[in-house]
């Protein structure tokens, strides 16, 4: 069964390193989201909470942990992890729900409290666990595999330092007019240059920081938006989950080897591309229907990557498509016009969900400054570790 679902509210908790739990977070987020929407707490019959691994025993049950502190009222509860593709994983199981009739409105949260530096392992013995061996194995932390992708793109396309520093310049100035941004200055490509060297060829400024944060949402059946009054929701269309196809031949966290193309011809695109494809299938749009898109933007190069998994240009016309003006604001196809990864850093269970706040901010035409006329339909993107895809389109 298919259709769409109403987005009545959206709410965040702005990001920063506030010193505070994650239940906080989401608390606030949810509030917001509820006020949004103009809808009570015990008229909510059901939960998604986005699970965070570092928030020890309540961090598991993120569903539960949010009811308990939003005062229980019996809604029923559902806790995911995914990664960083957890919150769009908590959009669609709130909207299977509703579909299913097993709810009319739907709570949507995730919040994270992260760590100093970059996200590693859990501690432990594991050597089972692919994101534990290329620690332990490789030292292959989170920048240096961004380092490397950096420098595939380099070698195969032609991109170059200049290029990725002005993906950091355009989402800077984005985010410096979002007020949930934690990083809200502008900055040039001579101070991204100018930058500590993390993982060579990028910069500090080239790389999202960890961050506490907190973003939710309020879907519901479109029958229940109209009887709500809101005649012309913001709607889910789709929502893609999607793993990969065997045989995989281009390396990707947190895999630290390859299936061989000697064994198998790879078939149809790649995970990152076929992640997008299964949503704009399930949406029945394609890339030029869409108004803006929001994607993980790990680091400045992989924004690149996913202008060209999207689709909204060839392989390795990325860069391209950056020069051209055609991501920034105004342009024919802007991309984090709410500032990116490069303007919050990576609060890991909710940034999926801040992705769909953002897209229905812009679609109501609510999106203050940093608003793109005429926004009607919008694309997320990011990708959890393990083979995880996540998409969501939104549409007005």
């Amino acid at each position: 069964m298919t259709g769409d679902v109403a987005v009545l509210g959206a709410g965040m908790h702005p990001w920063g390193k506030w010193g505070r739990g994650f239940v906080e977070y989401g608390v606030k987020a949810a509030r917001a989201a509820l006020a949004d929407a103009g809808v009570e707490w015990r008229d909510v019959g059901a939960v998604v909470g986005a699970d965070t691994v570092r928030g020890g025993y309540p961090g598991y049950v993120a569903g539960a942990t949010f009811v308990k502190a939003l005062g229980w009222q019996g809604a029923r509860v559902t806790s995911v992890y995914a990664a960083c593709a957890s919150g769009a994983q908590a959009v669609d199981a709130a909207r299977a729900r509703i579909l299913a009739g097993l709810a009319d409105v739907v709570l949507v949260v995730g919040a994270d409290a992260a760590p100093k530096g970059f996200f590693r392992p859990a501690g432990g013995e594991r050597p089972d666990d692919p994101d534990w061996l290329r620690f332990r194995v490789l030292g292959a932390t989170n920048p240096a595999y961004f380092g490397l992708h950096a420098r595939r793109r380099m070698a195969v396309h032609g991109d170059t330092l200049e290029d990725f520093a002005q993906v950091k310049v355009k989402n800077a100035a984005c985010g410096a007019l979002n007020p949930n941004a934690r990083y809200r200055t502008a900055v040039t490509a001579e101070e991204v240059a100018g930058s500590a060297v993390v993982a060579d060829p990028l910069r500090l400024l080239d790389i999202c920081a960890t961050s506490d944060g907190g973003a939710a949402l309020v879907l519901s059946s479109m029958e229940f938006a109209h009887r709500h009054g809101v005649t012309a929701p913001v709607r889910v269309r789709a929502v893609s989950t999607v793993t990969p196809t065997y045989p995989v031949t281009v390396l990707d966290l947190p895999d630290i080897a390859t299936d061989s193309a000697a064994g198998a011809e790879p078939e149809g695109p790649g995970f990152r591309a076929s992640i997008a494809r299964a949503a704009y299938e399930e949406a029945g749009l394609g890339p030029r229907d869409l108004s803006l898109a929001e994607v993980y933007d790990l680091s400045t190069a992989l924004e690149l990557q996913w202008y060209e998994d999207l689709g909204l240009c060839g392989e390795g016309e990325g860069a391209k498509l950056l020069r051209e003006g055609a991501t920034t604001p105004g342009g024919r196809i802007p991309v984090n016009v709410s500032g990116g990864l490069a303007s919050f850093g990576e609060a890991v269970p909710a940034q999926a969900i801040a992705q769909v706040c953002e897209l229905t901010w812009q679609l109501r035409g609510e999106a203050g400054a940093r608003q793109v006329v005429g926004a009607r339909a919008g694309i997320t993107a990011n990708q959890g570790l393990f083979g995880h895809g996540s998409a969501v389109v939104v549409v007005r």
